[in-house]
């Protein structure tokens, strides 16, 4: 790899990347990482002087961006950084340009626990703020996908995931009186799971 390129976006989300290169949210003055892990989506922003915050549930994972944050811009608060549920995000409503969350809302236990994770998340997003999710779903891999219950499905790699489609991508953006800034993309991992990028802006 380009080391100018790995020391500027780091191991980023390509579909993330796709938006930064779009200039997408060359505005935003802050960034909230839902499911940060150890950051690896968050080192374009603490590089170009975003304010960057981080919720995880893994007490370790939120010792590494706070160290990834120190490393990459000093100025950046490390209590932004805080152990956290998606669906109980500790921050105030409409405070956020963009929030991400990158392979977080499948792991929801049934309808009702996404439902919530998602309306957390939605909360403390500005009016005009962008929401960048990425997510397992059945699209595309609809006959090899068996239900479990309660919105849960085995995959063909193995792996149980709480999965949508289309329909309730496209119901929520309505419900949450949001609007698509990009179309709703799907990748298939030759048919063993699908992973969807659902990008939204808050209507004001």
């Amino acid at each position: 790899m380009n080391k100018s390129l790995e020391d500027t976006f780091g191991n980023i989300d390509i579909y993330l990347f796709d938006q930064l290169l779009k200039g997408r949210f060359d505005q935003c003055k802050n960034v909230l990482d839902v499911g940060c892990g150890g950051g690896r989506n968050l080192i374009y922003f603490l590089r170009n002087g975003l304010e960057v915050f981080g919720i995880d549930q893994n007490e370790e994972n939120i010792e590494a961006v706070k160290k990834l944050s120190q490393r990459f811009s000093q100025s950046n608060a490390l209590n932004n950084f805080v152990v956290a549920k998606a669906e109980e995000i500790p921050f105030r409503d409409d405070v956020f340009d963009l929030v991400i969350c990158n392979a977080v809302v499948h792991f929801a236990k049934d309808k009702d626990h996404f439902d919530a994770m998602l309306k957390s998340i939605w909360r403390v997003l500005k009016p005009n703020g962008f929401l960048f999710i990425r997510l397992a779903s059945s699209i595309g891999i609809e006959d090899l996908v068996k239900p479990i219950g309660n919105g849960r499905y085995l995959l063909p790699d193995g792996s149980q995931r709480f999965l949508v489609d289309e329909k309730v991508l496209l119901d929520y953006t309505k419900e949450l009186k949001g609007e698509l800034f990009e179309p709703i993309k799907t990748t298939n991992v030759q048919s063993l799971r699908c992973m969807t990028t659902w990008c939204l802006r808050k209507k004001v």
